[in-house]
């Protein structure tokens, strides 16, 4: 299906031919000339039963005898097609809040997820005739998409060499988009934008999900860490050694390296120690 115009007259128009037609119709009832008489009151009926109002941002679907005429996306008072059924559908832009959904990320992890989606109808004939309830359809569909995203992503990791549910909400919000429009795109309905609005963990591994993220974080900042210290120690033994004011032998720099990377790495803060020589 594809929508198209419809037949349409300005309605203050068809309303004056519909009165002009009865009065004349009445008239030749009066003047005692039935068969045209009953004739206009007859063709001001028709007319009549053709009479429509389409509000703002909405869209009526004509139906003659299950023949799709067209629609009618102008606002106002019309006169179309006698005897049609129009069905009204809204243009306006939506909103849809999925319920939270349990699913497995990429890796396994069960986790909730939840998103809005914002779309509006483009399409009446589409919306219409292409699927029994396009409301519903993008319910299911929607719910469909979030947890097809959902289960191509980690939630999170500390790698940083992929995307990740939390760390990446824009572009995994760009492919759910994506993701629905080549899904709704049969219903005649435009995505406007989706965003995720809940993401976490299943309440059964949150704790223990959470211990694994507070490990993660400890290796990776301890990785950074003990990189930094390395260079600060190979640092501070070639400035010694340039500067000329120290002449150290291979073991004496091993103590040396030992104690700075000792130093910097330990979670509590170092006492030095100096040397002060004998007392006797």
């Amino acid at each position: 299906m594809q929508e198209r115009q419809a037949w349409i007259l300005n309605g203050f128009v068809g309303i004056l031919l519909i009165l002009v037609a009865i009065i004349g119709g009445v008239f030749m009832l009066i003047q005692e000339v039935p068969l045209i008489g009953l004739s206009l009151i007859a063709i001001g009926g028709l007319l009549a039963s053709g009479v429509t109002v389409v509000q703002p941002n909405q869209s009526q679907v004509v139906i003659f005898f299950g023949k799709y005429l067209g629609s009618i996306r102008n606002s106002g008072l019309f006169v179309t097609v006698p005897l049609t059924i129009r069905r009204t559908i809204s243009l306006r832009v939506r909103n849809f809040n999925s319920k939270k959904l349990k699913v497995n990320d990429v890796e396994g992890n069960p986790i909730e997820i939840a998103a809005v989606v914002v779309f509006k109808v483009v399409d009446s004939a589409k919306a219409v005739f292409d699927v029994d309830s396009y409301e519903e359809f993008v319910a299911i569909q929607s719910e469909t998409a979030i947890r097809a995203v959902a289960t191509r992503y980690p939630y999170d990791t500390f790698e940083n060499v992929e995307l990740t549910l939390r760390g990446n909400a824009d572009e995994i919000s760009d492919e759910l988009a994506k993701e629905l429009q080549d899904r709704l795109e049969v219903a005649g309905v435009e995505v406007i934008e989706a965003r995720l609005t809940h993401l976490a963990y299943s309440t059964e591994i949150a704790s223990a999900m959470l211990q694994r993220q507070q490990a993660t974080a400890i290796l990776s900042a301890r990785k950074k860490i003990v990189e930094g210290a390395v260079s600060m120690a190979q640092m501070a033994v070639e400035q010694l050694e340039q500067d000329g004011i120290l002449d150290l032998d291979e073991e004496r720099k091993v103590n040396m390296v030992n104690n700075l990377m000792i130093a910097i790495i330990s979670d509590r803060g170092t006492q030095p120690v100096v040397n002060t020589g004998s007392l006797y």
